[in-house]
């Protein structure tokens, strides 16, 4: 199959005039922290390897995002909140996505292997995990736990991509991926409960699905709580610059907003909402973490 170059232009440039890019900039955040992580010092040599890992990041986040919605776009299309979002409601083919995804992937693995054997094995293993959640038969997105165990295992895998590019995988590593890795969880199981009524229309055995939006959100608030608790430890054992264990007193900020969605009944608009506000918050969170290590 071959597609135009003029064809792929228009696609890749009609695909990211939605929602999906900004989800694609916000993973970018775990590998690049993991990369200040590694880094003792930073030298001009370095930038080579930090602008690789962007690179292929960003074309393997959106890899994944493609993958994901060219499996699911049948339940999408069926869905109120996503049919507009489609990408064929944007006017592009769906072997043009297929195309589009497989190019990305490689070009992302190519450039992985710039890096090393470590990281382009990890990038291996994240695109793998995402076949596994999308692609039938698998398709983990419908299989409750299974789907949050498949976002914890690449959450660590993620930040580890960006840690091991300057530094060998070590407990230290692993630990601050956790909490990385129970954020990303936490904040699918939200994106879960968003999408309850889209997913329960067309029999998607989400968590949401399965135990009921409300059991799941207050599962993803434990998991979030969680999260800062071990980050908390984290500073206070100095594995981590230990003024961000201040960034704790943050975590009742979002339980407020957690509550005032709750009062709102959970809706579509109103977990939205939350995503948003939560979002600025971790990214405030990831301003600290990098200004820290910079001093």
């Amino acid at each position: 199959m071959t597609l135009a170059p003029s064809v792929l232009r228009t696609s890749t440039r009609r695909y990211f005039t939605r929602l999906r890019l900004h989800d694609i900039l916000v993973l970018q955040g775990p590998p690049l922290i993991g990369a200040a992580f590694a880094f003792t010092r930073f030298r001009a040599t370095n930038a080579v390897s930090l602008v690789t890992l962007l690179a292929g990041n960003l074309f393997l986040m959106t890899h994944i995002f493609m993958l994901n919605d060219w499996a699911g776009l049948k339940g999408d299309l069926a869905d109120p909140n996503r049919a507009p979002r489609t990408f064929t409601a944007r006017g592009i083919a769906t072997r043009e996505i297929a195309f589009l995804s497989t190019a990305l992937l490689v070009v992302s693995l190519l450039l992985f292997s710039f890096l090393g054997t470590t990281e382009t094995a990890l990038a291996l293993a994240i695109a793998a995990l995402s076949a596994l959640y999308s692609l039938p038969p698998f398709h983990l997105k419908g299989r409750a736990f299974l789907n949050s165990a498949v976002h914890l295992a690449g959450g660590v895998l993620h930040f580890l991509l960006g840690y091991s590019v300057a530094h060998a995988i070590d407990r230290r590593g692993v630990a601050i991926a956790i909490y990385f890795a129970l954020i990303f969880v936490a904040g699918h199981l939200t994106q879960e409960v968003r999408d309850h009524a889209g997913d329960k229309i067309n029999g998607i055995g989400t968590n949401a699905v399965t135990f009921g939006p409300r059991r799941t959100f207050a599962a993803s608030l434990i998991l979030f709580a969680s999260a800062h608790a071990i980050f908390f430890v984290l500073a206070v054992e100095t594995l981590i610059p230990r003024p961000l264990a201040a960034t704790v007193v943050l975590f009742p900020l979002q339980l407020y907003w957690s509550f005032a969605a709750m009062r709102d009944g959970l809706t579509y608009a109103s977990v939205s909402r939350l995503q948003s506000r939560y979002r600025m918050l971790y990214a405030f969170i990831g301003a600290c973490i990098v200004l820290a290590l910079a001093l």
